[in-house]
């Protein structure tokens, strides 16, 4: 009888080992920090896919919830971001991040 193999169940490495960390689940992730909503300690290191867009989702909401901006967010949810985002943009220039490149550079 030939045995079938399970898909591997595809995770998110956390956002530490995601490259520079400013990618798309990278940013869901800061901020879900932001928002309060996983501990500053928690990266989502081997999170599945399904478990990410939660978390994407309940990000969103929050967005949703505060006019989708950082200038609309009141005082100490518009210092926290823009501290993290500070601290996330250094690390990712310190990891050859480049804001100004095109994707076709």
């Amino acid at each position: 009888m030939k045995q079938t193999r399970k898909p591997a169940t595809q995770t998110y490495c956390g956002f530490h080992r995601d490259g520079h960390g400013l990618t798309l689940l990278g940013r869901v992730v800061l901020d879900a920090w932001v928002f309060g909503l996983l501990p500053d300690d928690q990266d989502a290191t081997g999170w599945d896919l399904g478990r990410m867009q939660l978390l994407t989702d309940q990000v969103q909401a929050q967005w949703d919830a505060h006019g989708g901006l950082p200038s609309l967010l009141p005082p100490p949810l518009r210092q926290r971001h823009a501290e993290r985002y500070a601290w996330a943009t250094e690390r990712a220039r310190t990891l050859a991040w480049n804001a100004e490149l095109r994707e076709e550079d």
